[in-house]
């Protein structure tokens, strides 16, 4: 009779809790959704940027370690364990960063590592561009003659530009065809979980204006996100549409790329957004669009997860950011293959210059800057300074006896791209700070250049970084050889209000506003110093020199050559800083980068002086035109307000 009752109580009980699931107001609309086979899993990198290895990190005072892709694998097999058929997908930018980029071109590491860990997808940023239409030509032909996996490419705006006589220059002919032979396209459509769906490509505006030697054009991304949208969804009838949008986002809601793509293309249900290097804690909705930023370099793998309600629309089930860091094992398998592709970077590319890939070059006693410290603030940088110091080292050891006085050096912010960490100082980490670009050799990294400009100008120069950098924080210039005073409460394109030459030993000499000075600078940067007109809106003017005093047309019959092994080399960037580093004082064996550059010596001095004298004394002709102007315009809206007023005065005696 006891087990009669206690069946019946079991049942009873059962009976209850099936009740409960059933009525459950929410919280189990998901489930259904997911047994129904309804939910999709993507997981999505962007900005790797060759960051194949593990990298220094500073985590609150401490160097940590965090990325590389075989840790990063790990993780995605993780997640793999929890959805087999969840997608993988990346925003772009994935090369450009670190040595491996030097074989972009010969062995498409790039791709072939991403085709090995099962991506699905990714999409072209501006630095796929950096080694012009021929280099990423040569990559996509390496990639597929590698006869491995690969991941789609998808890009949705970009056009081959031809001539008035309908020609195609061979190199973006060659860009083409090899798009056409790896099946570059404006969209793919998968199936994952009974889910169909469309994944295309964008590249934003703001990236598309920093691959200048792209050779080809990319269109509107808003309206060619229109357009493929609308094909998947009437052609291709797909359930879900992810975008890889290299744009970016922005705490500026007028200038937040993808915010702006997904208010204007709301059939959108995700964007991974990329180039703006965004760390995301929290997906930004707009709409029914979810927007994902896992930052950069492989230290997150982000991951969303989606399910179907019954009325068909799409709801956010899971946001995360899963850190890659030590606490994650490294994939064997991957490990092998990075090192590799690393043997051949040391056997391509730094038997070039005799030095090896982990070779120690220098100790620092002290932590420099990092490149987002450096961008977030407007002001002097020490390993800014450090860079611009080893372009003149670099020139003087170049060119020996027939060594021509450098009066400055130029960095801008946007081509430090790493730092150096306290601790041993190897050449893979030289490199990663100027690693960018390819020169007129077809050799990885961007050469220095010779070029001149009048005092005049040099303090133009000065200018542009106070007047520019804080509409364009890129543009933030670090001066070797000057000193410079700027406000940054006076009117705009007259910030500045003291500039000299400064020596090595801090000894300052004024500037003669007709000599010509001679300027060194990398080759993307001084071709970049004749758009200053443009981000001007023409109100100051930069034009880069010869010796003679004759415009530059052409910036590559200006590139600094030295002599390695008997062999006439470009100067580059990267190198550079190497021979600076090695320069200092050893110490068993071991140059140490001095004390000198723990702290910065007023190169870039910034004076928050609100005072109304210092905000308007020294004006130059731009301000002195709008302090005119300004109160001629006062002047004529008051006598205009008068005149409206006395003639409705006249009005109203007249009626009366």
């Amino acid at each position: 009779m006891g087990n009669f009752f206690r069946d019946k109580i079991k049942a009873l009980v059962f009976l209850l809790l099936a009740i409960v699931l059933i009525l459950q107001p929410s919280g189990f609309h998901n489930s259904r959704a997911q047994a129904q086979g309804k939910a999709v899993t993507i997981l999505f990198t962007s900005d790797m940027h060759d960051n194949f290895l593990p990298f220094k990190s500073v985590t609150d005072g401490k160097i940590t370690s965090l990325g590389g892709y075989a840790r990063l694998m790990t993780a995605i097999e993780q997640q793999r364990q929890l959805d087999p058929e969840a997608v993988l997908v990346d925003g772009g930018d994935y090369s450009m960063g670190t040595p491996f980029q030097t074989i972009f071109a010969s062995k498409s590491p790039q791709l072939r590592i991403m085709g090995s860990m099962g991506y699905d997808a990714t999409t072209f940023g501006n630095h796929e561009y950096d080694y012009r239409p021929e280099g990423l030509a040569k990559s996509l032909e390496s990639a597929i003659a590698s006869g491995e996996p690969l991941p789609a490419i998808v890009q949705a705006n970009v056009t081959f530009p031809a001539d008035k006589d309908g020609k195609m220059s061979d190199d973006l002919a060659r860009l083409k065809n090899a798009m056409e032979e790896y099946k570059v396209r404006d969209y793919i459509v998968i199936e994952r979980n009974g889910v169909r769906i469309g994944i295309f490509g964008i590249m934003g505006k703001e990236s598309a204006s920093m691959a200048p030697m792209s050779g080809v054009v990319f269109t509107d991304p808003v309206e060619s996100a229109k357009k493929v949208v609308k094909a998947l969804k009437e052609q291709e009838q797909v359930d879900l549409i992810i975008c890889l949008s290299h744009s970016g986002t922005s705490i500026k809601k007028d200038k937040s790329e993808d915010v702006i793509l997904a208010k204007w293309v709301p059939d959108i249900d995700v964007i991974i957004s990329g180039h703006s290097h965004t760390r995301l804690e929290e997906p930004i909705i707009v709409g029914n669009t979810v927007i994902g930023s896992p930052e950069d370099y492989g230290r997150y793998l982000g991951v969303i997860k989606l399910v179907q309600s019954e009325a068909g629309s799409w709801e956010l089930e899971k946001y995360q950011l899963v850190l890659i860091d030590e606490g994650l094992k490294e994939d064997e398998g991957l490990a092998r293959r990075i090192e590799e592709f690393k043997a051949m970077v040391q056997e391509e590319y730094f038997e070039l210059y005799g030095i090896e890939y982990d070779e120690v070059i220098a100790y620092s006693p002290f932590q420099f800057q990092t490149p987002d410290e450096i961008s977030r603030v407007h002001a002097d940088s020490t390993i800014g300074n450090l860079i611009g110091d080893a372009y003149i080292y670099a020139v003087k050891k170049a060119e020996g006896a027939n060594y021509e006085p450098v009066a400055a050096a130029v960095v801008p912010t946007g081509t430090v791209r790493s730092t150096i960490y306290k601790g041993p100082v190897t050449v893979a980490d030289a490199f990663c700070i100027s690693s960018l670009g390819v020169g007129a050799d077809g050799i990885p990294g961007y050469p220095l250049i010779s070029v001149y400009l009048t005092g005049k100008e040099l303090k133009t120069l000065c200018e542009v970084d106070a007047s520019i950098a804080p509409i364009m924080s890129t543009a933030q210039l670090y001066p070797a050889g000057l000193s410079y005073s700027f406000n940054p409460n006076r009117l705009i394109f007259n910030k500045v209000t003291d500039v000299a030459l400064m020596d090595a030993d801090g000894i300052k000499t004024e500037i003669d506003d007709k000599k010509l000075y001679r300027v060194i600078a990398g080759l993307y940067s001084a071709q970049m110093l004749s758009v200053v007109g443009e981000k001007s809106f023409g109100l100051m003017s930069l034009v880069p020199k010869n010796k003679d005093g004759e415009p530059i047309t052409d910036f590559e019959e200006h590139i600094i050559y030295q002599n390695i092994d008997g062999k006439q080399q470009e100067v580059k960037e990267w190198y550079a800083i190497v021979e600076y580093l090695k320069s200092f004082d050893q110490v068993e064996g071991v140059s140490q980068i001095p004390d000198y550059y723990s702290q910065t010596h007023g190169r870039k001095i910034v004076d928050d002086n609100k005072n109304i004298i210092n905000l308007v004394k020294n004006p130059n002709a731009i301000s002195l035109t709008v302090y005119i102007a300004v109160p001629l315009l006062a002047a004529l809206i008051i006598f205009l307000l008068v005149k409206l007023v006395k003639l409705i005065r006249r009005r109203i005696r007249r009626q009366g």
